[in-house]
């Protein structure tokens, strides 16, 4: 999950004695740390791209679906927000029904 190592000072209440000195190395990104946005949205856009959608190659926050006999379903995305626009409610209920998951 993570690119690089990462360490931290073992959690208040799991210390044992003798052991004071050892660290913990991430294996996976955790609430808080400056890397979580970035590893947050690297699984979001693969999840996106996996489903359907492709990635405005002007503004890697939007995403469009273009499907035959189906209006284009368009997610924008801005921090932690997301706008869904398109003219098919049972397309949009399907992507919220997916992002769920």
């Amino acid at each position: 999950d993570l690119e690089e190592d990462i360490y931290m000072e073992q959690p208040e209440g799991l210390v044992k004695p003798g052991e004071e000195k050892l660290v913990c190395r991430l294996r996976k990104s955790l609430y808080g740390l400056k890397q979580a946005p970035r590893q947050w949205y690297k699984q979001f856009d693969s999840y996106m791209l996996k489903i359907g959608y492709q990635r405005c190659e002007y503004d890697c926050c939007v995403y469009v679906q273009c499907r035959d006999g189906h209006p284009p379903i368009i997610l924008l995305l801005y921090v932690d927000d997301m706008l869904i626009a398109g003219s098919n409610m049972d397309d949009i209920v399907e992507l919220k029904r997916l992002l769920g998951r």
